[in-house]
């Protein structure tokens, strides 16, 4: 389990690294602060993710899970964004629209390095 957690770590650190390349107004400063960085993102998530996940129960059952997806796009934003307001060395340059570009950016990052480290 805990091999687990060190290698989601290390590929959300490596994606935010790629991300920081595009321009989509994610920075970073530092490699260190990139894992930093993710650590953070990853604990908000875990703990934003339960509250939105009640708060958003009955449209989700009525559109019958139709908006699971927005909802977790939604939380990847919130964490993203959270992370760059906490954490020094670590910005969204045009903020709402880096959060958004840069949750999409890193979701579709982290998925193909997943499907290369699986």
């Amino acid at each position: 389990m805990l091999v687990d957690i060190a290698i989601a770590w290390l590929v959300s650190a490596s994606s935010l690294l790629l991300v920081t390349q595009l321009p989509i107004g994610v920075e970073v400063d530092s490699t260190p602060k990139a894992y930093t960085s993710a650590a953070v993102i990853g604990i908000v998530a875990a703990v934003v993710n339960p509250i939105l996940r009640a708060l958003f129960f009955i449209p989700n059952l009525l559109t019958f899970g139709l908006l699971s997806g927005f909802v977790t796009f939604i939380i990847s934003a919130i964490a993203l964004g959270a992370a760059a307001s906490l954490l020094p060395g670590f910005r969204l340059k045009a903020g709402v629209v880096s959060a958004l570009l840069g949750a999409l950016a890193l979701s579709v990052v982290s998925n193909l390095i997943y499907g290369f480290v699986s």
